[in-house]
């Protein structure tokens, strides 16, 4: 076709008609002034002459597919200044021990051990009840992964998310070591000291999601235990805001009450940056980002 002359292609065959419609539109438009039709463009269906020879012309029709994939839906923005959203200036990005797609992992600022650590997703999602499925999908893998790599160390680890005067996602990971206590006290030191703060918290089944209790935008706590087994607390006026690092530092876990609050536990730059450089280095046998 490349080769071949324009007129050539537009060439009428001989036992053409002249089209019958034309003229019943004149007729239908009584009173009407009609101007008269343009002479029709030299196209054809697949190919449009007046443009660019060889280009495809463009569907015009409603049922039309656009050409582009439909993007994933975007996480919502911070309103203001964030402490954990990644790409934020005000991030402490020497505490960051790994990176993957949609989450990532860091030390937490004036944690309950050297080890403990934050699980975060990469964008700006307030609960895990509002992450959109791909980040979720990649929270559980860094929960197992995370799982494997202190069992590895002899410890067990502990999960904990309170969504209540906070505006990122902050899921706590804390490890216990496994000659301090048994899944058993760690869930009885919980139950027990929610009873005497009168805070109710409910077992929910080990499978269930937190997604189908608590609703997008309602304040909760809750924690996870090595076994999948959860505690729940649906929070209706106020919340001890340390209650989770107050358990876990209790005489009953950990043994370091002194500790309960993180303002208390801070360290110099110089001594995370050295935490930090150690927890990338021992967990990288276990980073499943590296397989990708």
């Amino acid at each position: 076709m490349k080769l071949m002359d324009a007129a050539e292609l537009v060439k009428q065959p001989p036992d053409v008609t002249e089209n019958p419609y034309r003229k019943c539109g004149k007729e239908a438009s009584i009173g009407k002034q009609v101007p008269a039709p343009e002479e029709e463009s030299a196209c054809q269906f697949f190919f449009d002459l007046n443009e660019r020879q060889g280009r495809k012309r463009t569907s015009t029709g409603r049922d039309s597919k656009s050409p582009h994939p439909k993007q994933p839906r975007k996480p919502p923005q911070p309103l203001g200044p964030c402490w954990f959203c990644l790409a934020s200036p005000e991030v402490e990005k020497h505490l960051v021990v790994n990176i993957g797609t949609h989450c990532y992992l860091a030390l937490a600022k004036g944690g309950l051990s050297d080890d403990h650590v934050l699980i975060l997703p990469i964008g700006h999602y307030q609960s895990v009840v509002e992450l959109s499925a791909e980040v979720v999908e990649e929270v559980e893998k860094y929960k197992a992964t995370l799982r494997k790599f202190f069992k590895s160390r002899g410890k067990r680890c502990i999960l904990f998310e309170r969504n209540y005067k906070s505006h990122h996602l902050q899921l706590q990971v804390i490890p216990v070591p496994l000659s301090r206590c048994a899944t058993d006290d760690i869930k009885d030191a919980f139950i027990t000291q929610a009873q005497e703060q009168q805070i109710e918290l409910l077992e929910i089944p080990e499978h269930s999601d937190i997604k189908q209790i608590a609703q997008p935008g309602a304040a909760y706590f809750y924690v996870e235990l090595d076994t999948g087994e959860k505690l729940f607390h649906r929070i209706k006026k106020s919340f001890p805001l340390q209650f989770g690092r107050e358990v876990l530092a209790s005489e009953a876990i950990l043994n370091i009450p002194d500790k309960s609050d993180w303002r208390q536990c801070q360290i110099s730059k110089e001594e995370e940056e050295t935490l930090a450089r150690r927890f990338r280095k021992d967990f990288e046998p276990f980073d499943f980002t590296l397989d990708d």
